[in-house]
């Protein structure tokens, strides 16, 4: 329980005390007016109960914390509101609290999985992507720092009628090459040549129109799209040589998946194949037809009826037989589901599939699945760029690895023109340009609420100043390079008085596990980086107003580097719950 919580409960217990009220919702914040005080307590909820000014009720709340706890040193009512000083002990207690909160995790005994990356076998990772996987590889993180057990997975699109166009154009225009032939990754080769089948279907479309034949209908007559469509049906049907060609052509883009991950810092516990679940999906569609949830239409297509539940009538079968997005969704629920026991699964996908995550629930709780209320779908906002969107079957997507090695590139820039890094080998400086590079690209991802679009510039998210990875990551090999120059090890150390700087920091230093608990509830890895921040800019202040190696004093200067230790420490936890590394070195 951090100093802020003991004051709420105090005050709780003073209010039911003085007034008899319970459970009233009263503000405590920090206090960062110019009012002396170390939290300011809003008096205002309890004018209208009580029929008083809250002047006067600020100074019968504070007589009362003072006279009935042994919680305050002094307090000032300034129109309305109450300032609080807390006694110098509380925060000497509270950081001797705080400096075992990373020893004891309490487990809750509940397993939640954690869906995110879900990528296409027919082209490389991209920014979208990006945001995606570190979006969910964080929440995951942030999940099992807060006590739960956690699955991390990904399904793998690996089959439909986009994985065809990409096997199609290599059959057509391939000529035999490789990504080994061409020295091309795995996933970039494969995603060539599904840029070349829109090039070519295109092509065919035009040529269509110009013999008069309707947009629309040419591009459903266009040769490469039938030729397209009988592959996937060729792939259903378990057409050897179209198998072969798949199994070749996955094996390829899984090899270049690998590395791209690995550059990131994501993993996977479970992986899933679309082209298994698939099938349960289609077994599902016949048992809802049989308990009447679903119906057929004449021409062999099944549906579902949503409209009783605000939303429209939703396609699970089409008529020749193949299956949608939505039956392959509905078989892996069921299969996870049946494989884990799952008390919450979260879908990390884009806010543009909102729809059908809201129909895959309806669906599922139609079926009979009671863990349909189980479901989330962390939705979130699209990444876009200074120069507008991406169109990945037109080839101006941002790719996952260029924009990493960008970021690399920059940070070696940035770096040297700073001068940081030069007494640093060739090997140090590289693990520099990394750190740091991928390190800003995830903080800067990962500071923006998830709801919310977002605009990246790689330029700005490299800044040593602000709110930024590489601010965050200086600090923390600032108070690496302090505790070798002290030769710092952990001593128990006798009280000290405590600075208000020293105070701020314990404070937000006994802040982290409530930060966690909130993020993990909200799913919102931005709460981890702007706590991050606020605890780096508390450092900061502390270090600039209170002497460490110069202090005469041996037990202030041990307690003040026991103080910078923890705080290095919980940067450095509360980094990787974001997937950031640090460096002892910058």
């Amino acid at each position: 329980m951090n100093i802020k919580d003991i004051i709420e409960q105090k005050l709780a217990e003073v209010i039911l005390n003085v007034y008899q009220l319970k459970d009233i919702q009263i503000e405590i914040q920090e206090n960062k007016t110019e009012y002396e005080g170390d939290f300011t307590i809003v008096t205002f909820p309890l004018v209208k109960q009580l029929k008083k000014n809250p002047e006067s009720i600020g100074v019968e709340l504070g007589q009362a914390l003072t006279e009935q706890t042994d919680l305050l040193e002094s307090f000032n009512v300034i129109k309305g509101f109450l300032n609080v000083k807390v006694k110098n002990q509380f925060f000497v207690d509270q950081f001797k609290t705080v400096s075992d909160q990373f020893s004891n995790i309490e487990k809750r005994n509940e397993t939640v999985m954690v869906e995110y990356s879900s990528p296409n076998t027919n082209k490389p990772l991209h920014l979208g992507h990006v945001r995606n996987n570190l979006l969910g590889f964080s929440v995951a993180q942030i999940l099992m720092e807060a006590g739960y057990d956690v699955i991390k997975s990904q399904i793998i699109n690996d089959r439909g009628i986009h994985i065809c166009k990409s096997m199609l154009a290599w059959e057509k225009f391939g000529k035999g090459e490789t990504p080994e032939t061409d020295h091309v990754k795995g996933d970039k080769f494969v995603g060539n040549y599904y840029v070349k089948f829109d090039q070519e279907y295109k092509k065919e479309v035009s040529e269509l129109v110009e013999q008069g034949v309707s947009e629309e209908q040419a591009k459903k007559d266009a040769p490469l799209m039938k030729e397209a469509q009988q592959m996937l049906l060729d792939w259903e049907n378990g057409d050897e040589k179209v198998r072969n060609l798949w199994n070749e052509m996955n094996s390829w883009v899984y090899k270049g998946f690998a590395e791209t991950y690995k550059r990131l810092g994501v993993d996977f516990d479970q992986v899933q194949y679309e082209s298994n679940t698939y099938i349960l999906g289609k077994d599902l569609i016949q048992e809802g037809l049989e308990k009447g949830v679903l119906y057929q239409k004449e021409d062999g297509s099944v549906w579902c009826d949503l409209t009783d539940e605000g939303l429209d009538q939703k396609l699970l079968l089409r008529s020749d037989g193949t299956s949608v997005y939505m039956t392959q969704d509905l078989g892996t629920a069921v299969e996870r589901f049946k494989e884990n026991n799952l008390q919450k699964l979260i879908y990390t996908v884009g806010n543009e599939q909102d729809y059908h995550f809201q129909v895959l629930f309806k669906v599922l709780k139609k079926l009979g699945y009671e863990w349909a209320d189980q479901l989330y779908h962390l939705s979130y906002g699209m990444v876009e760029l200074p120069n507008g969107k991406m169109k990945s079957r037109e080839g101006t997507v941002v790719d996952a690895d260029e924009l990493m090695q960008d970021m690399f590139d920059i940070a070696k820039s940035k770096s040297e023109e700073l001068g940081k890094l030069e007494n640093f080998t060739e090997v140090e400086k590289n693990i520099n340009y990394e750190s740091v590079g991928i390190g800003a690209l995830k903080y800067f991802m990962l500071k923006v609420d998830p709801k919310k679009k977002m605009l990246f510039n790689p330029e700005e998210s490299i800044d040593f100043n602000g709110n930024t990875g590489p601010f965050i990551q200086y600090t923390y090999a600032r108070i690496q390079s302090l505790l070798a120059k002290a030769s710092f090890v952990v001593k128990e150390t006798d009280a000290i008085e405590l600075s208000q700087s020293e105070k701020e920091l314990i404070m937000q230093l006994s802040n982290y596990k409530a930060v966690v608990a909130r993020a993990a509830e909200s799913l919102s890895p931005a709460l981890v980086a702007n706590y991050l921040y606020d605890l780096v800019k508390s450092y900061n202040s502390f270090y600039q107003n209170n002497p460490i190696l110069i202090q005469e004093d041996e037990n202030i200067k041990q307690y003040r580097l026991n103080l910078s230790d923890l705080t290095a420490k919980t940067i450095q936890k509360s980094l990787r719950l974001l997937g950031i590394e640090t460096v002892n070195r910058m």
